[in-house]
């Protein structure tokens, strides 16, 4: 069994505190929050907003772009990280996403060179405050010109390296769930998760793909997330789908449909765990009224945005 989050990213419109109130409406266990939005009512009143719903933090997002490619230097996005790590602790958040930040004119090495010194700086910033540090690397195709650290093999070397439990890895499946060396990193990946996210796609990831709902493109979710905890990763898992397809399905009814995909994995899984992880394929689409454990949503609420807002990655 995992924890269901939901991420704010997925409902760039709607204000924070409707969104704490959905989410425990339509039965999430955590909500993963995004600093803007944070930034508007201020923490302490975010964290009372999440409290007073019943609900948790799973993670909070982000901050890194320590190679300078955002304009800030060094020493303002180390200052930035810290800010958000003390942000992340007033939240209850166990978890801050970061982003390496683009190459910046710097040569591979260099940039490795800055994000390895921020890691060093960051970690025990963050063991002091409670808060895991969550290094994201994204595909190169899917985050041009926010993240340098664009592979699966390399970010697992770099946190086992490191050998602090502050620092770990966001294991993000839209950009690498059908990444040709996912399968046998996956005992890894498990170890080395804080947290995961899923969001499904159609084609290959590239800048100007939509992060589809789970089950609406051709990527094996349900098996991914089956294996990791087969592996033993027993983190929550985040569900954030972005872009044009969310927008025109309305954010109530993503936030409704994702819910129950969740709770219809989260059996079938269970089921799964006294022999192989079931590999299902995709989730099914049917309502299942029977497994949706919150009370029902009081209808849709249909979005007229004709953008949105998404994360580097």
């Amino acid at each position: 069994m995992f924890d269901v989050a939901v991420s704010e990213l997925s409902s760039p419109r709607w204000d924070l505190q409707h969104e704490v109130a959905r989410a425990a409406a339509l039965g999430f266990d955590a909500i993963s929050l995004w600093r803007p939005k944070v930034s508007d009512v201020g923490a302490a009143s975010a964290a009372a907003m999440v409290s007073v719903a019943g609900i948790r933090v799973s993670s909070l997002q982000w901050a890194g772009g320590f190679t300078g490619g955002d304009g800030r230097s060094f020493a303002e996005s180390l200052d930035d990280a810290v800010e958000a790590i003390a942000t992340a602790a007033t939240l209850g958040s166990p978890v801050l996403v970061l982003h390496s930040g683009c190459r910046g004119g710097h040569t591979r090495s260099h940039a490795m060179r800055l994000l390895v010194q921020a890691l060093e700086a960051l970690a025990p910033v963050a063991t002091r405050a409670g808060v895991t540090l969550a290094l994201k690397p994204a595909h190169p195709a899917g985050a041009a010109g926010c993240n340098f650290l664009g592979g699966l093999a390399e970010a697992v070397d770099l946190v086992e390296g490191f050998s602090d439990p502050a620092v770990r890895l966001a294991v993000d499946f839209w950009h690498f769930g059908d990444a040709p060396d996912l399968e046998p990193l996956l005992p890894q990946l498990a170890e080395a998760a804080a947290i995961v996210q899923v969001a499904d796609r159609c084609g290959p990831p590239s800048a100007e793909a939509d992060r589809l709902p789970a089950g609406h493109g051709g990527l094996p979710l349900e098996r991914l997330v089956g294996e990791m905890l087969a592996h033993g990763y027993r983190g929550p898992v985040e569900f954030d789908p972005v872009g044009e397809a969310a927008e025109i399905l309305g954010y109530e009814g993503v936030w409704h449909e994702t819910r129950l995909v969740a709770e219809a994995w989260n059996d079938r899984l269970a089921i799964g765990r006294s022999g192989p992880v079931v590999a299902t394929g995709g989730a099914s689409r049917r309502p299942l009224a029977g497994h949706f454990r919150a009370a029902a949503a009081s209808g849709s609420r249909r979005s007229h945005a004709s953008s949105h807002t998404g994360s580097p990655g």
